[in-house]
């Protein structure tokens, strides 16, 4: 089958053209450029605390300078072994920062498969995020010579000798900053494209987990990719609550340096819909169960109305699909159904977007197939979903829905400078 690709499509081709040189240099050149806008949200108990772009550089720098001191080298790995929050996020960019890379390790990951993936992929050390995590690595300390230390987020659970608390990481990149101030800028210079940036493990068909490396040039790309067609600016906020184990949670933190988007980061799952309304996201990536889970939390709402309530329920929903149907078929709108839009949308239909926070324009849906009735709900209410197809061992994105070009019975056209075709035998290749 022939080559399919973006050549049909007009897109910015100026990110792509000035694409980062690493993780490290994208992250650097996001502070330059926004310096005083927020980077990051975060939650300490149920307040939303914020970071600039500055505020962040400083803390990875510390972390960074901390790794070097303690004798990380350039592309020796290092693990981290948590959920997704604002501390994984520091650490990947200090590892980065310090020229080594990153082998991401599940929250949910056994004691027994830790060790494996930390001894296969040989990391020097280890970020735990609790003393859960840091057991795991103890009760298997016999099996990983390399790993020196370990750095817990919870002070508790240091011990001062193999396991030390960020207070210790702190005061020894203080401290070796204070001696040789360029030395993370040093770290940085060393970097290229092909320098190893992570290690994230997927699931082999036989035997043990296998590991996929991927460049810095695999996340600047994809940044770079999605930053061109020019949907996602400075102005959006990203909700952040997917597994940074996973590429697809991974290269959302490479796609908001580019854009340069503020991201909310938090990986409770039991705190999803809550925090949607706090952060008011202007978008998300999900795998497709979530948006599952949410229309059918919201339907079970709507059934246990009842007489005039249930049918205007009803009613406006039908009033909602019918308006995304138009608009996905690009025809005008008849002015009567203009009319009853308006009034549907004051009544029910924004009255659950504001349960996700009422500033959605779009969800990004990847990791398995989508249900199109479902992306027909969520446009229903006036909320967009794009789905998305890829693989770990390509960063991960190949093709991509836009918010302005999509259908829900399919993954979307090619991102830009990607190529793709059908083998013979129906296998998907792809270049790029």
């Amino acid at each position: 089958m022939p080559l399919r690709s973006h050549a049909d499509e007009t897109y910015d081709k100026a990110p792509l053209d000035d694409q980062a040189r690493s993780v490290a240099h994208l992250f650097l050149r996001r502070v330059e450029k926004s310096a005083a806008r927020t980077a990051f949200q975060y939650f300490v108990g149920e307040e939303l605390h914020g970071v600039t772009w500055t505020e962040t550089k400083a803390q990875v720098f510390d972390w960074a300078a901390g790794l070097i001191a303690l004798g990380i080298e350039p592309e020796q790995r290092v693990a981290i072994a948590a959920q997704t929050r604002y501390e994984w996020v520091i650490a990947d960019l200090a590892i980065m920062c310090a020229g080594a890379a990153t082998t991401t390790v599940y929250a949910s990951t056994s004691a027994a498969d830790v060790a494996y993936l930390v001894s296969d992929s040989g990391c020097r050390i280890a970020f735990a995020e609790d003393a859960g995590q840091v057991e795991k690595l103890r009760v298997r300390r016999g099996e990983l010579p390399e790993l020196s230390r370990v750095i817990c987020f919870e002070e508790s659970a240091a011990d001062g000798d193999w396991v030390i608390g960020l207070t210790e990481l702190l005061r020894l990149g203080r401290e070796l900053l204070a001696k040789d101030p360029e030395v993370v800028d040093r770290r940085v210079e060393q970097i290229g494209p092909d320098s190893l940036a992570t290690i994230i493990y997927t699931s082999g068909t036989t035997g043990q987990p296998k590991g996929a490396e991927l460049t810095h040039r695999a996340f600047t790309y994809k940044g770079a990719a999605v930053n061109s067609l020019d949907f996602i600016g400075e102005d959006d906020t990203q909700f952040l609550w997917l597994p940074l184990a996973h590429i697809f949670g991974k290269v959302l933190l490479a796609i908001a340096m580019d854009c340069g988007c503020t991201t909310a980061v938090d990986g409770r799952l039991d705190k999803i819909v809550d925090n949607l309304a706090v952060v008011k996201p202007t978008w998300m990536g999900a795998a497709p169960r979530i948006f599952e889970k949410a229309r059918g939390k919201v339907m079970g709402t709507f059934e246990e109305a009842t007489g005039v309530k249930r049918a205007l329920i009803d009613w406006s929903l039908g009033v909602g699909r019918r308006v995304a149907e138009a608009e996905v078929a690009d025809r005008a709108l008849w002015p009567p159904l203009k009319a009853q839009h308006l009034i549907a949308d004051k009544l029910v239909l924004s009255k659950v977007r504001e349960r996700f926070g009422g500033r959605v324009r779009f969800f990004i849906s990847g990791s398995a197939p989508l249900d199109p009735e479902v992306g027909w709900w969520f446009a229903s209410l006036g909320m967009l979903i794009i789905e998305g197809y890829g693989l770990t061992e390509c960063s991960p994105t190949l093709t991509l829905n836009r918010p302005h070009d999509f259908r829900f019975d399919s993954v979307g056209k090619p991102v830009p400078s990607v190529e793709l075709r059908l083998a013979d035998d129906g296998e998907i290749q792809a270049r790029g």
